[in-house]
């Protein structure tokens, strides 16, 4: 007989692993809840074209696509970004702004497994749209802190790094080079980090050797880490684009300070998203010991949803993928023992104990308490039904004995404390539900 395993890279989830993935998705629902997002959902599978129209032909080689029945060309959704600029373009006209929107889902990408990413896998994400000034990027990006640090984890477990594509375009302009080349140079920073000078190689390829002086200048810009830094190397530069451009950093960095943010955030001109779509600040969260990838990634995108047949309208995202940040979560010892117990277990003895349990269990259990009994009772002797009542990690039993029928009433122990009192039948609900909520 056949064996059937799951699929290459994918993942399933038996209830002790839901529970810390529920717990995960519970903490950034909550955060992005505070911050005033509204969620919303959208469709696993979409037009094949809708990534192409995002991110060219190249896209392909990564999807799950295929024809569907219909002769269609689709794909598994391999990311959110193209999907909720479709959705909020499609009703732009209609939506208050800015428009602040989070989803939590699963995501499918056909790529080479590696530790922290696999071939499913979930992300939260959050998006602000209609919004051009730098205040969706200050919003966006204490969501980003505040969604990672609800676990737990400080300034010395994380850091989320900025950069800017636009002054990298203004600085590179200002040395002489056209856009062609400025894209080029940033293709190369964005791997310059993993490759070393290897990373220029394309641009030599396609432009020939980069002059030593010029390259000199992009590294050093390339290695800025402070605001400080980042003012004197624009100073030297000069330039009535760079000089208002400082201006935005500053009102970035000062309101997340002002916010007590401060402390998480790195200025960081090495980060510039290889996705060319990002059109101003970007940022990538990672852990502080560098031994994860990029725990989050985000930026401006002003011309996606326009691109993606959608109104004019600016936009910024970011995503956080659950495998690297659950590894995360592992390594600093804070994804917690989730124990799944019930509130209340029922011993019950005989068919008269039965006749007296049901129509309590199924009160409680309509009021949302977690009720549970030995199934075939009949089959287990009374007294190991209260070691059943014990494992189940429930904090109540409450006892339907002959003594207990007899006299009208249901014994209910406590099983943190071993303590017991008896109430009258009539009014076990309300027993139970003062004893859970004391």
């Amino acid at each position: 007989m056949a064996t059937f395993q799951t699929l290459p890279g994918f993942r399933e989830f038996y209830p002790e692993d839901l529970a810390r993935r529920n717990h995960i998705f519970r903490l950034w629902r909550r955060s992005a809840n505070a911050f005033g997002f509204a969620e919303y959902d959208a469709p696993v599978l979409e037009p094949l074209e809708l990534y192409k129209a995002k991110s060219g032909d190249e896209i392909e080689g990564q999807l799950f696509s295929f024809t569907d029945k219909g002769g269609r060309e689709v794909a598994l959704r391999p990311e959110m970004t193209p999907t909720v600029c479709r959705l909020v373009g499609a009703k732009a006209n209609a939506l208050k702004r800015p428009i602040k929107w989070y989803s939590i889902g699963e995501f499918y990408r056909y790529e080479r497994m590696q530790r922290g990413r696999g071939r499913c896998f979930f992300q939260f994400n959050a998006d602000i749209f209609g919004e051009p000034g730098v205040e969706a990027e200050i919003e966006l990006v204490a969501l980003l802190v505040q969604t990672i640090a609800a676990f737990g984890l400080t300034e010395q477990d994380f850091c989320v790094r900025l950069s800017d594509r636009n002054l990298w375009f203004f600085f590179l302009e200002a040395l002489g080079l056209d856009e062609a080349r400025s894209r080029a140079v940033l293709s190369a920073v964005d791997k310059y980090e993993k490759a070393g000078d290897e990373a220029f190689k394309d641009y030599a390829t396609e432009f020939g050797p980069l002059d030593a002086t010029l390259k000199a200048k992009i590294l050093g810009f390339l290695q800025i880490k402070s605001l400080a830094a980042l003012e004197q190397a624009a100073n030297e530069v000069g330039g009535e684009k760079i000089a208002a451009r400082l201006n935005d950093w500053r009102r970035v960095l000062g309101a997340l300070d002002a916010m007590g943010l401060g402390q998480f955030v790195q200025v960081d001109l090495g980060v510039v998203r290889g996705l060319a779509y990002y059109t101003g600040f970007v940022f990538e969260a990672f852990d502080r010991k560098g031994e994860l990838r990029a725990i989050a990634g985000g930026g401006r995108y002003n011309d996606l949803v326009k691109k993606l047949g959608g109104p004019d309208l600016p936009a910024v995202g970011f995503a956080i993928g659950d495998m690297t940040f659950a590894l995360l979560l592992e390594q600093r010892g804070l994804m917690p023992q989730l124990v799944s117990a019930a509130d209340v277990f029922c011993v019950i003895d005989g068919e008269k104990g039965r006749a007296a349990a049901f129509p309590d269990i199924q009160v409680l259990r309509a009021a949302g308490y977690r009720v549970e009994y030995v199934l075939r009772f009949a089959e287990l002797a009374f007294g190991k039904q209260f070691k059943a009542a014990t494992d189940s990690g429930a904090r109540l039993a409450l006892i339907y004995g002959g003594d207990e029928i007899a006299k009208g009433v249901v014994k209910i122990r406590d099983l943190t404390n071993r303590t017991e009192n008896e109430v009258p039948s009539a009014d076990v609900a309300v027993a139970v539900r003062d004893l859970l909520s004391g």
